[in-house]
């Protein structure tokens, strides 16, 4: 499969622990950056129910949905602790490139 990239922004844009929320044709999608300035990529939709994961509050390699506090890896997009193997977000590929960040949207 050929993945379309597409530019979304500069990388700056996203603070250390935070989230920008994008707006694509798939749906709105959180991009994350990590305090060890990794950058990750998930539909922007708790498991759970629903919440805004673009809201949360990213500790680590995760992130706690603001409405219910479930942790949801921003790796594998899967609900970590007591909540593991209970629901799991779409990860979507992303790549840093020139400090723009891509995603990878197949359409």
């Amino acid at each position: 499969m050929t993945i379309n990239w597409t530019d979304v922004g500069a990388a700056i844009e996203v603070a250390p622990q935070s989230a920008r929320r994008v707006e694509t044709v798939m749906g709105a999608i959180a991009v994350f950056r990590t305090m060890a300035d990794e950058y990750y990529a998930v539909f922007d939709k708790c498991p759970h129910k629903g919440g805004p994961l673009s809201e949360g509050i990213v500790h680590g390699r995760a992130i706690a949905c603001p409405l219910h506090n479930w942790s949801i890896s921003l790796e594998s997009g899967e609900a970590l602790g007591a909540d593991a193997g209970k629901g799991c977000t779409p990860t979507v590929p992303l790549r840093v490139e020139n400090g723009r960040i891509l995603l990878g949207l197949n359409f």
